[in-house]
């Protein structure tokens, strides 16, 4: 809608600023003007200036500046509209009509808003009477008590037929308002001919109230308390305040949550749930940015208002067949709106869990952190197509491909549609590369699945791997594969999954805010890489340390020396399976050549096996050791005649 030039002086002259920012930032006077910390940093000292005279605000932290619409965009990430919108109301000033019908609308709208809200009331009041005792009952039983109620403005339908529809008429509404509201229903006429009355919509039902981006109650979604009541869930009827696929539930109140979430994983969008009792079970346990949608997939009207809030929401579906198809559902709904700044990241939670579950049986810290490892849209699209059928054949590869590659050219932006492209055929390669990759190799140790035993001298499990520790313990600490990045990433790994665990913590590190197990385990999981995965969940956690440490620098002195070790086994190891096939390679004055060579690029390297062997941070170090331990041993055993 656009506002004429008075209008917005007008209402610019009826708001105090200080009013509006001091309802969420502390402001002290100083002189005329007032100043508190800024509401979009984390700065201890105040540099957040507020002129009434003069209606603006500035912050020297952040150079933002603004006036009282600004303000409520920037804080509450509302569009300029709805903050317009919202001052008009708070401040009593009438919206300007542009037109005879546009201005009975807005009386028509205004007048079935009223009547709404009475119903919500009435509900309210229904749910603290003897008559709302099973209501309350099932409430309590989801963990939601008197506040919970009150927050969210909970209610109850009372079973019986007229009873909403006799106390609005009693106040003066007509029933040809209330069936327009959606809050009566008008049944066909009988077979005589003669019309029937209007009946109450809800009935015998927990209400939870839905409201527009005004914050006002435009409808109602209503829980059945009937065991086998049809249907479980029931929303108003659409009306000229309420469509299903354009709203969401709890959507202003999220976006206001939103707007206090300055950083970390949970900063970059809403929350979407399945529905209300989800959403509310995240808010009551702390993750106020939670949302649902009505009963229906998502929307590409409901997308946009997701977007308008953050470029990254992240959709929590329950992990069961339902679940995962509704992402599907999702996904295919975004792929031909994503951009730069509009996508989504998915969850799917274990075991057929829902948000309420997980937060009443694993705590909301558990919630968090599934949240904070939530997958891409293109690790899901990646995965549905991966999994859809065997690839055992080059048609049902070929197969693959084209799913993938029909999927992406829906896209509609034409930059994102070839990063897509990019990403998906590197994919494609390395899921083919490690298809083809044979068991081994002559002259190449082959890989030990994980758990298998070792021989003499290597560690069974995952921590014997060569490696693996330091990409581990590199992860775990950002700071330290920082420092180490360039030579993390010239190291060369014997174990592909080793290799793999490297790799993906790379592009997590670079293609996401957060560098966690959950994520790299998350990225791995799209590549088909189960073994990864087990390796890297299976690995005892530890505490990222800080590379100005003692530990830390010895990590950091570990990954700088583990290509060199690496290096010196392979020699060492070659020579000895070459000495233990017969292979005339080694005479007395060859040996010596390579001990020498041993000992000079152990001391180049800073005592690689010597100092790493007493240090916490010895992968490759006791390899080393061995190897040169066997040769040691192999050279012993030989006959004299051989050693000549």
């Amino acid at each position: 809608m656009r506002f004429p030039e008075e209008f917005l002086n007008e209402l610019k002259s009826r708001v105090r600023l200080s009013d509006v920012i001091g309802k969420k930032v502390s402001l002290k006077k100083r002189g005329k003007d007032w100043v508190g910390l800024s509401p979009f940093s984390n700065e201890k000292t105040p540099s957040f200036y507020v002129h009434d005279d003069r209606g603006f605000y500035k912050c020297f932290s952040t150079q933002k500046a603004g006036d009282a619409i600004t303000f409520l965009q920037e804080t509450e990430r509302l569009s300029f509209s709805e903050a317009v919108e919202k001052l008009a109301r708070d401040y009593g000033l009438e919206l300007p009509k542009q037109s005879a019908e546009e201005e009975r609308q807005y009386r028509r709208k205004t007048t079935l808003i009223e009547w709404v809200e009475k119903a919500c009331v009435f509900f309210e009041d229904q749910l603290r009477k003897p008559a709302g005792a099973a209501a309350r009952e099932y409430l309590e039983k989801r963990g939601f008590g008197p506040e919970a109620w009150k927050r969210h403005r909970m209610g109850f339908a009372p079973d019986a037929w007229r009873a909403l529809s006799d106390h609005l008429t009693a106040q003066g509404a007509s029933l040809e308002e209330l069936i327009e509201a959606g809050l009566l229903v008008q049944p066909e006429d009988g077979g005589d001919g003669k019309s029937r009355q209007p009946w109450d919509r809800f009935r015998n039902r927990v209400i939870f109230p839905i409201t527009d981006t005004g914050n006002r109650v435009i409808a109602f979604g209503a829980r059945t308390l009937e065991p086998d009541g049809k249907p479980k869930y029931l929303n108003s009827s659409d009306s000229p305040l309420f469509h299903k696929g354009r709203t969401l539930y709890r959507y202003m109140a999220a976006r206001e949550e939103m707007a206090k979430v300055k950083d970390g994983p949970l900063s970059r969008g809403l929350i979407v749930t399945e529905g209300y009792v989800d959403a509310i079970a995240l808010a009551e346990a702390g993750i106020g940015t939670a949302v649902a949608p009505l009963g229906t997939a998502l929307t590409e009207e409901q997308l946009d208002l997701l977007w308008r809030a953050g470029p990254e929401p992240i959709l929590c579906f329950d992990g069961d067949a339902a679940g995962i198809r509704a992402a599907w559902r999702a996904c295919d709904r975004a792929l031909p709106l994503i951009e730069p700044g509009r996508s989504l990241f998915f969850v799917l939670l274990p075991d057929g869990m829902d948000p309420d579950d997980v937060v009443r049986v694993r705590g909301p810290q558990a919630m968090r952190d599934m949240l904070a490892a939530a997958r891409p849209l293109v690790d899901l699209l990646w995965s549905r197509e991966l999994e859809a059928e065997p690839l055992d054949t080059p048609e049902r590869r070929a197969g693959f491909e084209a799913r993938l590659m029909g999927a992406v050219s829906r896209i509609r932006h034409e930059g994102v549609k070839k990063a897509y492209q990019q990403e998906l055929r590197d994919r494609l390669y390395w899921h083919a590369r490690e298809r083809r990759s044979p068991p081994g190799r002559p002259g190449e140790a082959p890989v030990r699945p994980a758990g298998m035993p070792g021989k003499r001298g290597m560690s069974p499990g995952p921590t014997g791997l060569p490696g693996l520790r330091l990409v581990i313990r590199a992860l775990e600490s950002p700071q330290i594969m920082e420092l180490g990045r360039e030579v993390l990433f010239r190291a060369a790994f014997d174990d592909p999954d080793v290799q793999a665990i490297r790799d993906a913590a790379f592009y997590v590190y670079d293609n996401t805010e957060v560098l966690d197990r959950h994520r790299v385990a998350a990225h791995l999981r799209s590549l088909g890489r189960k073994r990864a995965v087990e390796l890297l969940e299976t690995f005892p956690v530890g505490q990222p340390v800080d590379p100005r440490s003692n530990e830390g620098r010895e990590w950091l002195d570990a990954i700088g020396r583990f290509p060199v070790a690496r290096t010196l086994v392979a020699e060492v190891q070659a020579t000895k399976r070459a000495d233990e096939e017969g292979v005339e390679l080694m005479s007395a004055a060859h040996q010596a050549r390579i001990m020498q060579k041993v000992i000079e690029r152990r001391s180049a390297s800073r005592s690689v096996v010597d100092e790493s062997i007493t240090s916490p941070a010895n992968d490759g170090a006791q390899d080393l050791r061995n190897a040169l331990g066997g040769m040691g041993a192999a050279m012993e055993s030989k006959r004299p005649e051989d050693r000549s």
